[in-house]
């Protein structure tokens, strides 16, 4: 049950990450200064965790987003693609789907050595609190 709240996780903070890096109006160095200060609040991190969290988070980040824009290169132009490609691409995305999984699992080992257990489920919330929080404030709301 604990992998399937770090997966869902984990799915929140790619997809929350990627849909505000297209926005151009929004600095994304203000941005990722905001995630910072707002999932540090949120899980309580004490100082000696958060410098040993964040790099382990980045370097995270940074390959899940290549894996994501791997997947996502996979279906442009999949309209025009032959049958064979088109099997050939469903195969790769399974294996990149596989490689994020392993990232995703050797990042909850590796973060488990700084974090808690409850601190790690509770980024899961954090990430999707953080992302409603940006959603209201680019409509306007408080």
């Amino acid at each position: 049950m604990k992998k399937s709240h770090i997966l869902a996780l984990l799915i929140v903070l790619i997809f929350g990450s990627n849909a505000f890096a297209q926005r151009p109006s929004i600095d994304p160095e203000k941005l990722q200064a905001a995630r910072i200060a707002f999932i540090t609040t949120r899980i309580d991190l004490k100082p000696e965790q958060a410098e040993k969290f964040w790099p382990i988070f980045n370097q995270y980040n940074d390959d899940r987003e290549k894996i994501m824009r791997q997947i996502s290169d996979l279906g442009r132009g999949s309209e025009s693609v032959s049958e064979e490609e088109a099997k050939s691409r469903i195969a790769k995305r399974f294996q990149f789907q596989a490689d994020l999984l392993e990232k995703e699992k050797a990042f909850v080992s590796e973060v488990s050595k700084v974090l808690s257990s409850r601190q790690i489920l509770m980024l899961n919330n954090i990430a999707r609190d953080f992302n409603r929080q940006l959603y209201q404030r680019g409509r306007g709301g408080n």
